[in-house]
């Protein structure tokens, strides 16, 4: 079976622009427990900086909205997004509309944001 860096072919996300993976979109989603502490306001800014488009709500989860021609190209992206999140166990809500995508993140176990909120929004910017 081909394994490229611990993941199968299934494991991994085929992307329209690849480029380098450095930084957020580089990095995996740590599973954590309930419990955990969320980011405070100056971290939230911090990696608020480093992905393009999200919208930080209340301090507590970060929402973004993407627009398609149809229907078809939207399910697509979520469908990929779908395949990103599983990858790294850190799961969106997501609502699919014609022609329309949105996503919030926010981590339940901490009741608000964590890091892994901004790697997969950076990963979900990348496909």
């Amino acid at each position: 079976m081909l394994v490229w860096r611990g993941r199968t072919p299934r494991e991994m996300v085929e992307t329209r622009n690849p480029g380098p993976t450095s930084g957020l979109s580089g990095r995996h989603c740590v599973p954590c427990e309930r419990g955990a502490t969320p980011l405070d306001a100056n971290a939230i800014d911090r990696l608020r900086a480093q992905v393009e488009g999200w919208e930080v709500v209340n301090g507590h989860h970060l929402h973004k909205a993407w627009k398609f021609p149809d229907f078809r190209s939207a399910l697509t992206f979520v469908n990929r997004v779908g395949e990103a999140a599983e990858s790294e166990g850190h799961h969106p809500d997501i609502v699919l509309r014609w022609g329309k995508v949105e996503i919030t993140l926010w981590t339940h176990a901490a009741g608000g944001l964590t890091e892994n909120d901004f790697i997969l929004a950076a990963k979900i910017d990348r496909l």
